[in-house]
C-alpha cells in the first residue's frame, strides 16, 4: 500500500512539472508570436505559419528522433562497465525515458534512470549514477566541440563561446575529481545526517574508475553525430518555411544551433525557456537575415524548432518513462 502511494506521489509530481513547464513554454511561444504579430503584422505571421512544408518538417521530426536513439550504444557501453547487465530492449526503454527529463537545469534530471536500474537490477543508486553523468558529460562536451568549431568557421562570438563552455564544465570538476570531496567529508563526515549522503557518494567515485578514457573517447563517436542530426533537425525547420539554403550553410545552422543552447544551459533556467528562443531568434536574423530570414520567419522557426527538439522529444520519452515506472513497485 506505501509503496503504491510513494508511486502515485512520484507520478503527481513529475506530470505538475512537465505541465508547469509546458504551460510557460507555451506562454514564451505566445511572446514570440505576438512579437512578430507586432513587428510584421498579423496577416503575414500567419501566412508564414501556413507556409510550412509538412515534408521538410516530419523529416525535422526524424532527425530527431534519430539523434537520440544514434546516442543509445554509448550509453550501453556505460552501464555495462559498471557491471550492469540487463537486456538491450529493456535498457534502450531505460535510455529513451531520461531524455523526458531534459527540461530539468543542466539535464541532472536524468538520475531518474539510475533509480529505475536500481529497481530492476538492486545495484544502489551510487553504483549506476556515474553512467548518468558520463552521459551528461558527453553530451556537454559533444555540444560544446561542434559550437567551438563552428563559432571558428563562422568566425563569431568565439570567445563567448569558449567562456560559456568552461562555465559549463565547472560542476564536472566537483563530480570527477575527489579531493573537494575528501575535503568537505573530513570536516562534515561524522554527522549523523550526511552519513547516508557520504556512504553514496563513496560508492560513486568507486563505481566512476570503471570509466576510463578510453570509455569517454568511444562515447564521442556517438555523441558528435547526435548533434549534427538535431542541427540537422534545425537545417530542416529552416527548409519547411521556404528559406532555401544549400547545405554548404550548415556549419552556420550548427552554430546557431549549438550556441543559442549553450547560452541556455548556462542560465539553469528548466528547459532553458526563453533565453534559447530568444537567442536563436536573434541568430538567425543575424546570420540568415539576407536569406530571407525576417522577423516573422524566425519566430515561426523558432516555435516550430523547440516544439520539434523539446516537446516531440519530451512526449515519446515520456511515454518511456511511464512504461519503466513499472519497475518502480518491484521489492528490493
Amino acid at each position: 500500500m506505501a509503496n503504491d502511494q510513494a508511486y502515485s506521489e512520484r507520478m503527481r509530481r513529475a506530470r505538475f512539472a512537465v505541465l508547469s513547464i509546458l504551460g510557460l513554454s507555451i506562454a514564451v511561444f505566445a511572446v514570440i508570436a505576438a512579437l512578430a504579430v507586432i513587428n510584421e503584422g498579423a496577416g503575414k505571421f500567419v501566412s508564414t505559419l501556413e507556409s510550412i512544408n509538412p515534408l521538410y518538417y516530419v523529416l525535422a521530426l526524424a532527425s530527431v528522433m534519430l539523434s537520440t536513439a544514434v546516442g543509445f550504444p554509448k550509453w550501453d557501453m556505460f552501464v555495462r562497465k559498471l557491471g550492469i547487465h540487463i537486456p538491450w530492449q529493456q535498457n534502450f526503454a531505460v535510455y529513451q525515458s531520461m531524455f523526458s527529463m531534459d527540461i530539468t537545469p543542466g539535464r541532472w534530471g536524468r538520475a531518474v534512470v539510475a533509480y529505475t536500474l536500481n529497481r530492476i537490477t538492486g545495484m544502489r543508486f551510487g553504483k549506476t549514477f556515474p553512467a548518468v553523468v558520463a552521459d551528461i558529460l558527453t553530451d556537454f562536451l559533444g555540444f560544446i566541440a561542434v559550437a567551438l568549431v563552428t563559432a571558428f568557421l563562422v568566425r563569431s562570438f568565439t570567445l563567448i563561446s569558449v567562456v560559456i563552455s568552461v562555465l559549463l564544465l565547472i560542476p564536472f570538476f566537483f563530480i570527477y575529481v575527489r579531493a573537494p570531496y575528501e575535503w568537505v567529508k573530513r570536516r562534515v563526515g561524522n554527522w549523523r545526517r550526511l552519513r547516508g549522503i557520504f556512504k553514496t557518494a563513496d560508492m560513486y567515485f568507486r563505481s566512476s574508475r570503471s570509466l576510463d578514457a578510453g570509455a569517454y573517447a568511444y562515447a564521442m563517436l556517438f555523441t558528435i553525430p547526435a548533434v549534427l542530426l538535431s542541427g540537422l533537425a534545425l537545417y530542416f525547420v529552416i527548409l519547411s518555411f521556404g528559406i532555401n539554403l544549400d547545405p554548404g550553410a550548415m556549419p552556420t545552422i550548427l552554430f546557431i544551433y549549438t550556441s543559442s543552447l549553450l547560452i541556455g544551459m548556462v542560465t539553469g533556467i528548466p528547459g532553458t525557456l526563453g533565453v534559447t528562443d530568444a537567442a536563436m531568434l536573434g541568430y538567425l536574423i543575424a546570420f540568415l537575415g539576407s536569406d530571407g530570414v525576417t522577423f516573422g520567419v524566425a519566430s515561426a522557426i523558432v516555435i516550430f524548432f523547440r516544439i520539434a527538439s523539446m516537446w516531440f522529444t519530451e512526449g515519446v520519452s515520456t511515454s518511456f518513462l511511464m512504461y519503466t515506472m513499472k519497475y518502480w513497485n518491484i521489492r528490493r
